[in-house]
């Protein structure tokens, strides 16, 4: 029960990051990342890629309630976030590393998401283990 509690809560703690920075890109558009106003093509463009960051941080939420019965969920959101990381990752390569900002999302995409992937598929075996289920969502 205690590794449960603790599991939800660095999901949810996890899940802020995402939910927070998607809101404010649909809210202040590129000037939210200090890009200013920039062509309505890259606002319009920004602010979707920022909702769809909201969907995910509220996807991963989502999970919380019952984490151990939404494997699939959660490995689908997070195998999207660490394709994201990568695309991030071979940009930081091409041309140099981003803003504070963008290295903290970095640390995220290939760091504490993996990490928790791997703590909650291991955490839901053994709950499916010992509750005789055959299937996590």
């Amino acid at each position: 029960m205690i590794e449960r509690r603790a599991l939800q809560t660095a999901v949810l703690l996890a899940s802020i990051a995402p939910i927070w920075a998607g809101v404010a890109g649909v809210i202040w558009g590129t000037s939210f990342v200090w890009l200013g106003e920039g062509s309505v093509d890259l606002g319009s463009h920004f602010r979707y890629l920022s909702g769809v960051l909201l969907g995910i941080g509220l996807g991963f939420a989502s999970c919380v309630p019952t984490i151990e019965r939404h494997m699939r969920r959660y490995w689908m959101l997070g195998a999207i976030v660490v394709l994201g990381g990568l695309a991030r990752l071979a940009d930081a390569i091409a041309n140099g590393l981003p803003s504070a900002g963008h290295i903290f999302g970095l640390i995220m995409e290939l760091g504490v998401v993996p990490a928790l992937m791997v703590w909650q598929w291991r955490y839901a075996v053994r709950a499916q283990l010992y509750s005789g289920a055959t299937d996590a969502r």
